[in-house]
Parts: C-alpha cells; sequence; structure tokens
C-alpha cells in the first residue's frame, strides 16, 4: 500500500538540493562530535524560510511555521527531562516546517523504520576495526549514545524523496 502523503510532490523537488547536504552534515557531525550544530539548524530553518514561500502555498508555508515552536516546545521539555539532546531538539524543530501535519503519522513510521536502521548501521560500524580506523577520533565510537542526527537527517531525506514520489501531484506517477 502507498503512503498518502499531502505535501506537494514539486515542493520536495525544491527542498531536497538544499536540505539534503545540511542533513549530511547534521548526521556527519552528531556522529563525530556527538553534537549538531547550531549552524545547520539555522541552515535548515534558513532553507524553508527562504524556499517555502515558492515551493509551498502561502497558507500552507505559513502554518508550517507553527510547526517549528511546537515541536521546539516539545523538544525543550524533552530536553529538560534528559530525554533527548539540545541539539536533537532544536534539529528536530528545524526538520518540522517541512513536513506536512497530515503526514504526521506516517513520519512517525518512516522515523521509526529510519531510527532502527541507523542505530543497527552505527552499532555496526561502531564495532568495525577497520571502519574505526578510518575515522579514528570520532565521540560516537567511544559511547553508549546514539547520534541522532544520524536518524534525525536521515528521516527529513526519507520523507522527501518519499513525497516526491508518493506526494501531491507527483510528477513520477502522473497524479
Amino acid at each position: 500500500m502507498e503512503p498518502a502523503l499531502v505535501t506537494p510532490a514539486t515542493a520536495a523537488l525544491w527542498f531536497l538540493p538544499f536540505v539534503l547536504p545540511i542533513c549530511i552534515w547534521a548526521a556527519w557531525s552528531d556522529m563525530k562530535y556527538l553534537k549538531i550544530p547550531n549552524a545547520a539548524v539555522l541552515a535548515l530553518t534558513g532553507v524553508y524560510l527562504v524556499v517555502g514561500p515558492i515551493a509551498l502555498p502561502l497558507d500552507d508555508y505559513l502554518w508550517r511555521l507553527l510547526h517549528l515552536v511546537v515541536v521546539l516546545v516539545i523538544g525543550f521539555v524533552l530536553n529538560m527531562a534528559r530525554l533527548i539532546g539540545a541539539g536533537d531538539a532544536k534539529f528536530a524543530a528545524a526538520m518540522a516546517p517541512f513536513i506536512a501535519r497530515e503526514d504526521a503519522l506516517e513520519m512517525m513510521l518512516f522515523f521509526a523504520a529510519v531510527l532502527i536502521a541507523a542505530f543497527l548501521t552505527h552499532r555496526l560500524f561502531q564495532s568495525s576495526k577497520a571502519f574505526r580506523r578510518m575515522t579514528e577520533g570520532w565521540e560516537s565510537w567511544d559511547t553508549k549514545d546514539f547520534p541522532m542526527g544520524l536518524a534525525l537527517g536521515s528521516v527529513l531525506v526519507f520523507y522527501l524523496v518519499m513525497v516526491v514520489r508518493y506526494g501531491v501531484g507527483t510528477p513520477l506517477s502522473g497524479g
């Protein structure tokens, strides 16, 4: 069964070229330093602020800004409870406007799958002596902490790719 994603496919095509390198940067930085740079959070937010009015209808664009605020507040509370890192909370908030409210259930399912895959992949590479030698000094290899930026960045890219394929007006299905 195909997911029914309401974000326009053209919007995902607008966002992807800008979002992809930022998500790679956030994932790499979190694996290497166990930190998602504030600059990555600001860059992702900036992409939405600049590209969003081109990619989305104005009313949708403005409503999605509320997603950022809501996720930031939730993330702040979770961070205070020491359930997630501050960088993870801020990056999740910066991701939120890219995701349609109506796609929240699908996004949670995507996130669950990506989180499991990212965790297992990270632990596999963490246990590989050869890979650890190639990435000597990466902080995520020497801790039980998981670099959530790997999963967060991956799921946003995955979501946007899925929107290109299954979103409203997708050029790939003629819909």
